[in-house]
């Protein structure tokens, strides 16, 4: 982990930057030429004491410092001033030194681990189970401020069922007639919109076995619980939202009710319900983790795929060994970074947009 005596930025973890406490002091630290802006040099030493880890900093490129700058600098002169660093400190630096921290556990029940859709059936047979020491030993060490639980909650006529294949019409652009559909082909049910659909085993139906969380999985009293999949028309692989993006959960309201920022993602599977949360997570605008080594998936074609999605959206991907001094701010990613400076950057334009409607 990065030394403390070296981290200039070390006195400022886990700090209230709504105050402005330190704020002048840490400008001029950085405003080496004294003329009351950081250029683009002095931004750069700024970021290189920022961005820090186990193996000292993250030496960011002269292209990464110049996109920061740019989503930060709002008179576009290419420097910070003291007026955009006041907004930095207590947006930007709030997020990088004082994040709200969430552990969401995918769909660890018992259906995809032992029973109708195990994992270890599917074809790239990995254990779920596997996952589950590892979880519970994030959720025993790390202080997350907060953790939630989703969970697949079917009812028996669920679209994605084999078993209900012929309950609705099928479209006639489906590539498989509902007489001749086998256990996980793809089929097209009739609508508006044409529901493309994936045929499950059926799993996960509330009040069976299957859709408890499994045995071993240690469950938090004060945890967020999320059901996905509840509307029998249409399936719900994120737990944000459903497949279609015609309704969601209540994940994100309840998230940013505690204000977290950011979000650290395990479970089941990579390439469906973990991959597909993780991606609406970075949408959604929070800075997104996915713990490499806590999930297992349904496919490894379909989990490279995914990895790719993530990545392109932005998520970041780790080791759980890595998860304690990130959560802890002594290991700060430049990735994660350059997102809350996105972050900034989105939310000054809702506000100036709001600004320019209510004039």
């Amino acid at each position: 982990m990065a030394d403390d005596r070296k981290d200039f930025f070390a006195q400022y973890r886990k700090t209230d930057f709504s105050a402005m406490n330190g704020l002048k002091e840490c400008f001029d630290h950085f405003d080496v030429d004294r003329d009351g802006l950081l250029d683009a040099t002095e931004f750069s030493e700024l970021c290189k004491s920022l961005f820090i880890g186990n193996h000292g900093d993250y030496r960011l490129t002269e292209e990464q410092v110049k996109q920061i700058i740019e989503l930060l600098d709002d008179d576009k002169d290419g420097k910070i001033n003291l007026a955009e660093f006041n907004i930095c400190w207590k947006y930007w630096f709030r997020q990088v030194l004082s994040p709200v921290s969430a552990l969401l556990v995918i769909d660890i029940q018992n259906d995809f681990i032992d029973g109708s859709l195990a994992l270890k059936n599917c074809p790239a047979g990995e254990n779920g189970a596997e996952v589950i020491p590892l979880i519970n030993k994030l959720i025993d060490e790390v202080n997350f401020d907060v953790i939630g639980y989703s969970r697949d909650w079917h009812p028996e006529n669920h679209i994605s069922f084999f078993d209900n294949v012929k309950l609705r019409e099928l479209a006639p652009s489906s590539p498989v007639k509902a007489e001749d559909a086998k256990m996980l082909d793809t089929v097209h049910f009739a609508g508006n919109p044409v529901i493309e659909q994936i045929l499950w085993p059926t799993h996960c139906v509330p009040g069976t076995w299957g859709a408890e969380f499994h045995k071993d999985l240690k469950v938090v009293e004060n945890g967020v619980d999320i059901l996905k999949g509840t509307n029998a028309d249409i399936d719900s692989y994120s737990a944000f939202y459903d497949n279609m993006k015609l309704s969601q959960t209540k994940l994100a309201e309840e998230l940013q009710k505690r204000k977290v920022t950011d979000v650290y993602m395990c479970g089941l599977a990579y390439d469906f319900c973990l991959g597909s949360t993780s991606v609406d997570a970075a949408e959604h605008g929070f800075r997104t983790v996915v713990i490499e080594d806590t999930v297992r998936c349904v496919d490894l074609n379909g989990k490279m795929k995914m990895r790719q999605r993530m990545k392109e959206a932005g998520c970041v991907l780790v080791n759980s060994k890595d998860v304690p001094d990130m959560v802890n701010c002594k290991d700060r990613r430049p990735d994660l970074g350059y997102q809350a400076a996105v972050n900034v950057a989105v939310a000054k334009k809702i506000q100036k947009k709001g600004l320019a409607i209510a004039t």
